[in-house]
C-alpha cells in the first residue's frame, strides 16, 4: 500500500506529538502533586495509535484498554472532556465518575475502555456482530496488550470472530511487558501474530514504531473486514518507555534495554523521516510541537478549575435504581 499524502502524514505526526505532550503534562502534574490519579503512560506507543486511526473511518468502532490515552486521542476524543474524565471532573466523558479506565466517546467510535485485562476482545466481537447483522460496513478494532493474549477471552473472541467472519481487527500493541513480566517469559511463540493460524485468519507482525507500517497493515485488515472476509490479527511491536503504572521503577528491565528503546522512540523517529522526505521543514515541525504543548497546557489548566461531580451523582448512572425498605 502506498504511503498517505503529505497532509495525512503531517496529521499523523501531530497526533503523535499531541499524545506525547499530553503524557508529559500529566506525568509532570502528578510529580508536582497538582493532581492525584492512577496513571498508565502510553509513551512509546504513539505510532501504533496514529497508524491504526489513520486506517479507520470516523464511525468505525474502537475498544481499548486502561493504557489507552494514545488510542483515545487518535480516535478523536476531544482533549477537554478526555482530561476532565481522567481528573474526575463533572465535565468528563463519563461525568468524571469513570476515570481513565472507563473513557467512552461514541461520537467518534470509541465505544469502550476496559479496566480488566483482555475483557474488551469479546465485547469488540459483539460490536462487530451487531454491525454485521445490521448490514453496515462498519469495522471494529480491538486494541489490547500482549499480556491479554494469555487469557481465555482472547481465544473465545478470535475463535468466534473467525467462525462468524466478523468485521473485526484484533490489534495487539506488544510493548514488551505484561505488567512486570517480559514477553518471552509469558509465552513461547516468537510473535503474537503466530497464533492467528489456529483461527484461520491472517496474522501479521509490523514495526509498531512506524506509523506508516501500522497504517498499511491495519488498512489491509480493514479492507478484508469490510468486504465480509472476516477478522485479522495485527501485532504492532513497540516498547513501553515508562513503567506499568506511574511510580514503577522498572527494576525488572535489563540494563541497556531502555536506553536502546529511547533511541528508537517513535515521535522523534517519525519527525526525522518527515524532515528527510521534505514533508515538513524544521520550522513546521517545531510549530506543530509548540501548538500541541500549548493546547495541552491550556486545556489542563482549564480542567483543573472545573468542579468534581456533585454529591447527588453518586446514585445516578447505575445499573439498577436504589430501593428503600
Amino acid at each position: 500500500m502506498a504511503d498517505p499524502d503529505d497532509d495525512a502524514q503531517r496529521s499523523m505526526y501531530r497526533t503523535m506529538v499531541l499524545i506525547a505532550a499530553c503524557d508529559d503534562a500529566l506525568r509532570s502534574a502528578i510529580s508536582a502533586g497538582t493532581i492525584t490519579m492512577a496513571y498508565y503512560s502510553p509513551r512509546g506507543q504513539e505510532a501504533v495509535a496514529a497508524g491504526f486511526a489513520a486506517a479507520l473511518r470516523r464511525d468505525d468502532y474502537l475498544v481499548t484498554t486502561y493504557r489507552g490515552l494514545h488510542d483515545h486521542i487518535a480516535k478523536g476524543v476531544p482533549l477537554r472532556p478526555l482530561l476532565a474524565e481522567m481528573l474526575g471532573r463533572a465535565a468528563g466523558t463519563g461525568k468524571g465518575k469513570g476515570g481513565p479506565m472507563h473513557v467512552v466517546w461514541p461520537e467518534t467510535g470509541l465505544m469502550l475502555t476496559t479496566g480488566v485485562v483482555g475483557s474488551g476482545l469479546p465485547i469488540a466481537a459483539g460490536l462487530a456482530w451487531a454491525s454485521q447483522r445490521q448490514g453496515r460496513s462498519r469495522v471494529t478494532v480491538a486494541s489490547f496488550g500482549d499480556g491479554a493474549t494469555n487469557i481465555g477471552a482472547f481465544h473465545e473472541a478470535l475463535n468466534l470472530a473467525s467462525v462468524w467472519r466478523l468485521p473485526v481487527v484484533f490489534l495487539c500493541q506488544n510493548n514488551g511487558y505484561g505488567e512486570h513480566t517480559a514477553f518471552a517469559e509469558h509465552q513461547r511463540t516468537e510473535h503474537v501474530a503466530d497464533r492467528a493460524t489456529a483461527y484461520a485468519m491472517p496474522g501479521v507482525t509490523v514495526d509498531g514504531n512506524d506509523p506508516l507500517a501500522v497504517r498499511a497493515a491495519v488498512s489491509d485488515a480493514v479492507v478484508r473486514a469490510r468486504s465480509g472476509e472476516g477478522p485479522s490479527l495485527v501485532e504492532a511491536v513497540t516498547y513501553r518507555l515508562y513503567g506499568h503504572v506511574f511510580g514503577d521503577r522498572m527494576s525488572y528491565v535489563p540494563a541497556g534495554e531502555l536506553d536502546a528503546a529511547w533511541e528508537a522512540e517513535p515521535v522523534g523517529r517519525f519527525r526525522r523521516l518527515l524532515l528527510e522526505r521534505a514533508v515538513v521543514n524544521e520550522e513546521e515541525a517545531t510549530d506543530i510541537e509548540r501548538d500541541c504543548a500549548r493546547l495541552v497546557a491550556d486545556t489542563l489548566d482549564e480542567v483543573l478549575a472545573l468542579p468534581e461531580p456533585a454529591a447527588h451523582e453518586l446514585m445516578t448512572d447505575v445499573v439498577s435504581g436504589i430501593t428503600h425498605a
